[in-house]
């Protein structure tokens, strides 16, 4: 079973993806349960895993340029903003985790009595990463990279809209040398693969970013199945609030940078003056400074 993988700007067909459900969350949970139990990715040293993850890094900045293709058709981003800040930001978050590879330890602690204390800091096994379609790019590294500094396996859910960028992830990340098993890339829907990964009985954690309804259908999954923690980064962006003393033009202009940012909006301005100026100011913001296409 497939589905189709749209261009934002043409609306035409760009690929046709296999389409995850629940039977391949079990494929891909299994594979990393077996990766995490008995694989080397957990029992490697900090020091190896952050070697890969600065090879991955490495990776991404030399296949930069399809990176940044794939970025453009799929989620309609800027060539020249993709090329210039999500791939690199993507290597430098996976940078900065590979640097906490090797620095993830306890501590002794001092006893009133003769006995031992410490603590022991651990991975926490198998963890499912449901991303958004607003930042592809950036929303995988930022849930890949501290897990897989950690030691952890992973299942990943890339956006039904977006998920070509993530599988050229998973390429890269084998050419790296991630383990097999280790990071692995299910695209599909919200209400199946999603779901299956947010309810798994062998999903240790679960991360998702997306709408705060969908937030607490996760959550109720996750509670419900084997009392998994979750990671929640819900919601959109608050109201935009624009008082009868500022600067007209300077306040159009910051909100055609808040609604049209990344393909986002603001949900809703709220202009405390005569409307009519504001929104003569803001067509001509608009008229200066957006060129279509």
């Amino acid at each position: 079973k497939t589905f189709e993988t749209i261009d934002p700007r043409t609306g035409e067909a760009i690929a046709r993806i296999a389409e995850g459900d629940k039977e391949d969350v079990d494929l891909a949970v299994k594979a990393a349960r077996q990766a995490f139990d008995h694989g080397p990715w957990p029992r490697f040293s900090g020091a190896e895993r952050r070697g890969i993850m600065l090879k991955f890094a490495d990776l991404i900045e030399e296949h930069a340029e399809v990176l940044a293709v794939l970025e453009a058709l799929d989620a309609g981003k800027l060539h020249s903003w993709a090329k210039m800040g999500d791939i690199p930001g993507a290597a430098n978050t996976l940078r900065y985790y590979a640097g906490a590879a090797d620095k993830i330890h306890g501590e002794v602690l001092k006893m009133s009595r003769a006995l031992q204390g410490y603590t022991l800091r651990e991975p926490i096994g198998v963890v499912g990463h449901i991303i958004p379609w607003n930042f592809p790019t950036t929303m995988f590294f930022m849930k890949v990279s501290p897990a897989l500094a950690a030691g952890c396996t992973m299942i990943v859910k890339p956006a039904e809209q977006t998920p070509l960028i993530a599988l050229y992830f998973a390429h890269l990340a084998k050419l790296a040398g991630v383990p097999d098993g280790v990071l692995n890339v299910v695209p599909g829907f919200g209400p199946t693969a999603g779901a299956a990964i947010a309810s798994h009985m062998d999903i240790d954690k679960v991360s998702f970013t997306g709408s705060t309804d969908v937030g607490r259908q996760v959550m109720q999954a996750a509670a419900t199945s084997n009392l998994k923690p979750v990671s929640l980064e819900l919601g959109g962006k608050s109201p935009l609030l624009i008082f009868d003393d500022v600067d007209v033009n300077t306040a159009a202009d910051m909100a055609l940078l808040g609604i049209l940012f990344n393909k986002k909006f603001v949900w809703q301005v709220l202009v405390f003056m005569s409307r009519k100026e504001f929104m003569m100011n803001l067509k001509r913001s608009w008229s200066k400074r957006q060129k279509l296409g």
